[in-house]
């Protein structure tokens, strides 16, 4: 939802002179493999209470994610192995995240257990709706937008940082989001299809 409001202002002023700058300096998966690195060092610095360094190195690791795709493209190396590397290096700062929370306190277990529960059901609605839908967008896949995206999901993170007392309340609050997500996905795709069937088979 953010993303979909700042991704214009946040391209061309954050990302966009960048990418001319590093032009074929570097290659997009180098990029995708650094966010992965930097959201696994967030474990280390969470754990050992440097919680301004693992929020930067959260910042860092979105930042490289924004990056390596821009650069794929600025450089037409656009592929699908860059995007399912690019899916599986989200998915691991994630769970890299979460594991932390987890860490340094491990009564939050349940909090966590379902935490990670509603990102589950929330990416395999992203990705069985991507697989029967049309790719409109500049990405190399079709790309579903929701009620929590990534920049969401961010902003929870590090509340959940600084905010430790408020951690189960707000990890109540991602869980709900999150699951929101997912049904609204699927139900915004179940309209598309039966609009699109509608279109197909005309009644008589």
């Amino acid at each position: 939802m953010l993303e979909q409001t700042l991704r214009h202002h946040y391209q061309k002023i954050l990302v966009d002179p960048l990418v001319r700058t590093l032009n074929q300096r570097i290659t997009p998966q180098t990029i995708t493999w650094l966010s992965g690195c930097f959201g696994l060092a967030f474990i280390p610095a969470l754990c050992q209470g440097y919680n301004t360094l693992a929020i930067a190195l959260l910042l860092l690791s979105g930042y490289c994610d924004t990056l390596d795709g821009s650069l794929a493209r600025h450089q037409h190396q656009s592929s699908p192995m860059g995007s399912v590397l690019d899916i599986m290096m989200d998915r691991l700062v994630e769970f890299a995240v979460v594991f932390a929370l987890y860490w340094v306190n491990p009564e939050r277990a349940l909090a966590i257990i379902l935490m990670l529960g509603s990102m589950l059901l929330c990416i395999t609605s992203f990705l069985v709706v991507g697989i029967f839908s049309q790719n409109e967008s500049h990405k190399s896949f079709h790309y579903s937008p929701g009620l929590m995206e990534r920049v969401e999901a961010f902003c929870f993170f590090i509340a959940m940082v600084l905010l430790p007392h408020w951690f189960n309340g707000l990890a109540a609050v991602f869980t709900a989001l999150v699951c929101l997500t997912a049904v609204i996905r699927l139900m915004q795709f179940a309209r598309a299809d039966a609009h699109f069937r509608s279109q197909s088979n005309p009644l008589p």
